[in-house]
């Protein structure tokens, strides 16, 4: 939270970043959410000449929400079909979390993805995104059987493989910190603790953006925009607020929150919660090398409970899709129907895997628009949404932010920078 303190330190450090004489705002941009992408926005609008962005996070450190609660997959592009905004932001982003992570020693590895289908059903899916692939140009293709059981014996395809080659992945931890440290050298402010409680858009001659943070607390409060119905408390002149040019939505799982703080009443969206529970594997075989993807279905909140591995090569599982009422609920899902059905998943294309040796382990929660589809195979398909908001001027919107978020965050920078500037 802002203290009186810490504000007129903040102030007396600003710049004004404006040349006409009218504004003199605390900061130029107030990025509102720490996890990659407001991450990856604040680092290269600080880039900006004359810039003073201010970084808002509600809780006590970067990145705990979602950012941290994934696969930690750096996505190809192959799922979104064309001319989306996903599909355009993660082949871009690709290549620059790519390109970053080499820079600057953030672990990763380009270890490839198989996506296996079992039966005829399931390779006609296959078929639908290597087709898709080709026409973006995504390196994909088909693996031989001959192929596919001297590279990885434990796994079961029968029907066929096909292989994304520029698939990946990443420590999402170590590379948000690296962004954050880009950031902080730049001259950036990070402001943690420091859950937005009001937002008072430009009126009446008065250029700037006023933007109030709540208690001292990390946890999500009441005093905060609650997640569907926000009340703003009334402000007054012994309030503690800071000022910036333009507002930056980069919330998350309370970006539909902030939205319905800023816009009126028929402009307001309902965020819906898609959580998924992932599962640990104790032991060392059967552990393949590659990620190990069953084929999309259509109108699936997800892409299956999928194999992936962290850095230290650690086998895990997940995410299903269970839709949730609250971002908070951030549990794994015990109930033992669910666990069987991830059990059958995985056994359906690694049939060695010692059931006993799975566990739960984490949870996390996907911001959507609805209860939508994860590829755009399906009819509910919904992209990103990401727009400088008509009727108010500097305020750019990042809604639905959800995967290929992290794969997409430095080219999720780079389009708001563009909105903003080109």
């Amino acid at each position: 939270m802002f203290s009186r303190r810490a504000l007129q330190a903040l102030r007396q450090q600003s710049r004004c970043f404006s040349s006409t004489p009218h504004q003199n705002a605390d900061f130029t941009h107030a990025v509102i959410g720490a996890g990659a992408v407001g991450l990856a926005i604040a680092r290269r609008l600080q880039q900006v000449g004359g810039a003073q962005v201010v970084l808002i996070e509600k809780h006590d450190m970067i990145g705990s929400e979602t950012s941290s609660r994934n696969s930690e997959v750096i996505h190809a592009g192959i799922y979104y079909g064309p001319d989306s905004l996903k599909t355009k932001l993660c082949i871009q982003g690709k290549k620059m979390i790519y390109d970053y992570c080499q820079k600057n020693d953030v672990p990763h590895m380009n270890c490839g993805k198989w996506i296996v289908a079992q039966d005829d059903v399931q390779m006609q899916e296959c078929h639908k995104v290597h087709e898709f692939a080709k026409s973006i140009d995504v390196p994909i293709r088909y693996v031989s059987k001959e192929e596919a059981q001297r590279r990885e014996p434990d796994v079961r395809a029968e029907a066929g493989v096909l292989e994304s080659s520029s698939t990946g992945i990443v420590d999402s931890h170590a590379f948000m910190q690296t962004l954050l440290g880009d950031f902080e050298n730049e001259g950036g402010t990070l402001a943690l603790v420091s859950p937005v409680t009001r937002i008072q858009p430009p009126s009446n001659g008065d250029f700037d953006w006023k933007i109030w943070t709540g208690a001292d607390t990390s946890e999500p409060i009441p005093a905060s925009p609650t997640p569907q119905a926000p009340e703003q408390s009334p402000a007054s002149d012994e309030d503690t607020f800071i000022t910036a040019e333009t507002v930056i939505n980069s919330a998350g799982l309370y970006a539909c929150t902030i939205n319905n703080v800023i816009l009126p009443p028929e402009r307001h969206r309902t965020q819906f919660y898609a959580k998924g529970s992932y599962f640990t594997y104790s032991k060392s075989h059967p552990k393949p090398s590659t990620l190990i993807y069953p084929a999309p279905v259509p109108g699936h909140g997800g892409l299956g409970t999928h194999l992936t591995l962290d850095m230290g090569g650690q086998v895990r599982f997940g995410p299903d899709v269970e839709w949730v009422d609250s971002p908070n609920d951030l549990a794994p899902n015990a109930d033992s129907d669910r666990f069987q059905a991830a059990l059958a998943d995985i056994k359906s294309y690694l049939p060695g895997i010692d059931t006993a040796s799975v566990s739960l382990g984490y949870a996390g929660i996907r911001p959507k628009l609805g209860k939508t589809s994860a590829t755009a195979g399906g009819k509910t398909f919904q992209d990103f949404y990401i727009a400088k908001e008509e009727g108010f001027e500097g305020f750019v919107n990042l809604l639905g932010i959800e995967s290929p978020g992290l794969t997409s965050s430095l080219a999720i920078g780079e389009e708001v920078y563009r909105l903003l500037y080109k």
